[in-house]
This record gives C-alpha cells, sequence and structure tokens, in this order.
C-alpha cells in the first residue's frame, strides 16, 4: 500500500515523497518495454505510438518487434521529424529490440 502524502505545495509535496516501493514497475531501472509481437496486427502502429505520443523529453521505451518495423519508423519520421533517438539493441530475424528516445 502506498503512503499518502498531503502538502500545501507542489514543493514541499516532493520533500516529502515517499520512496516507491511497490511492484508496479514504475521505479525501474531502464526504459519500459512494449512487445508489439502480443498487438493485433490491425491496431499495432496505433497502439505502438498511442505509447511513443507519452513519453516525456528524455523519456524511451524499448520497442520489441517481429521485424525490422522501418514502416514504423518512416510514419514516426514523419509525425515528429527529428525528435528521437533510436538504437537497435537487438536484431534478430524474428525479435527486433529497438531504443526510442525524445529528444525534442
Amino acid at each position: 500500500m502506498a503512503d499518502i502524502v498531503i502538502s500545501s505545495s507542489k514543493e514541499e509535496a516532493q520533500q516529502q515523497a515517499p520512496v516507491h516501493a511497490c511492484a508496479c514497475g514504475d521505479h525501474d531501472a531502464g526504459y519500459p518495454e512494449l512487445d508489439a509481437r502480443v498487438i493485433p496486427h490491425a491496431i499495432r502502429h496505433a497502439a505502438i505510438f498511442g505509447a511513443i505520443d507519452s513519453i516525456a523529453v528524455g523519456g524511451g521505451i524499448v520497442l520489441i518487434a517481429p521485424h525490422n518495423p522501418l514502416p514504423l519508423l518512416e510514419q514516426l519520421e514523419q509525425r515528429a521529424p527529428w525528435a528521437f533517438d533510436i538504437i537497435y539493441l537487438k536484431q534478430d530475424p524474428e525479435e527486433w529490440h529497438l531504443q526510442l528516445v525524445r529528444k525534442a
């Protein structure tokens, strides 16, 4: 169960914030993973863009795809030119891991 902090200002709340000790994964090191292989093909790109659109500057995500997602990356570049650094972490015939980090 999370602790509840009541404060009169944002700064006071940040100073009093308890250590995050649940199992939600919010405090894990690294970027969260999104396994696109389990998303139905008909909604895959929309679901991925929903996740990508929620990433703040400096944040990122590791996308796991069943193939090299070049069409998706082209769409991302059209939607947000130069907004992401993309690093290929793993390139196997059936499993590709890409790290996307928002820079702007």
